[in-house]
């Protein structure tokens, strides 16, 4: 099984599906896909391709680019768990920027840091294909979220971000945050554990005041505490786009999760609301938890 860019917690098997038949390869690539596959079947879409945990270098980037995007023109490309730095990303951006068929890139656990985020970013202000761009534990601090930022102010095809196990701390969190004040196509962006305090929980929440269109925030394993979630919950008032957040692991205590509470009394959008692990009494928990199935009721 190949790792899912399309959702961290799920796998998928590759599979090239033809007009006859559909054929799925687990955890291979293309390149091990037999000849008389293709040319008994052409017609090959969607595609995944999966090069995850192949202790792949830099050097091997061109290469990857020709088969994946140029020669099969993939949808799906999985480059998890090797060894990528940014003059790999800058080969990848490079490929990146006129494509019309990728929509999925998983870059999971490599070492592009700043530079290669840079490189990424500088792409997807003319890619528009890209949808979900995956760049969990990458080494990417403040300067790597400016320039994805920057990004986003011009990309209209971007709608999930994971920059989740990066460093890019209240600074970072705050780029984001303004980009995302006029950004109308990131629907879900994943930064927990990225070491961001209170003062970046604020940005964020600012934006929450503005933004219509991120409907998933997942900020847990950070330490915004009681002062972040007011901030948070002070936005959730008069937020109707954000349906599910993750706070868990914050410190938010019960003063934080009282915040939360009393913004739930009048917000009847957030349909899901993860608070685990944040030191808060079971009744005031539980409260919680009702005024969300209360949420959850409305919608159906």
């Amino acid at each position: 099984m190949a790792y899912n860019c399309d959702d961290p917690n799920r796998y998928y098997d590759v599979l090239v599906e033809t007009k006859s038949n559909k054929t799925f390869i687990s955890g291979t690539t293309m390149s091990a896909i037999p000849n008389e596959t293709l040319r008994s079947n052409p017609v090959v879409q969607p595609l995944n391709i999966s090069y995850g945990d192949r202790l792949i270098t830099d050097a091997d980037m061109e290469r990857i680019v020709k088969e994946a995007l140029i020669d099969q023109e993939c949808t799906k490309l999985d480059l998890r768990s090797n060894r990528i730095t940014h003059a790999g990303a800058a080969i990848l951006a490079n490929a990146l920027r006129n494509n019309r068929t990728l929509t999925v890139l998983c870059l999971y656990d490599n070492e592009i840091g700043d530079r290669g985020a840079q490189h990424l970013a500088d792409a997807l202000k003319s890619n528009t294909a890209l949808t979900i761009l995956n760049l969990y534990k990458n080494i990417i601090g403040p300067i790597g979220a400016q320039y994805l930022a920057d990004a986003l102010r011009h990309n209209r095809t971007l709608t999930t971000l994971y920059l989740y196990n990066n460093q890019i701390g209240d600074t970072g969190a705050q780029y984001l945050a303004d980009a995302l004040r006029n950004n109308a196509t990131l629907t879900s962006l994943n930064i927990w554990n990225n070491n961001i305090g209170p003062i970046g929980a604020q940005h964020i929440a600012d934006t929450l005041r503005h933004n219509t269109t991120l409907t998933g925030l997942y900020i847990q394993y950070n330490n915004i505490g009681p002062v972040g979630a007011q901030h948070l919950a002070d936005a959730l008032i008069n937020n109707r786009t954000l349906n599910t957040l993750n706070l868990q692991y914050n410190q938010i205590g019960d003063t934080g999760a009282q915040y939360l509470a009393d913004a739930l009394k009048t917000n009847t959008t957030l349909t899901s609301l993860n608070i685990y692990v944040n030191d808060i009494e079971y009744q005031l928990e539980n409260s919680i938890k009702q005024l969300i199935e209360r949420n959850q009721q409305s919608k159906k």
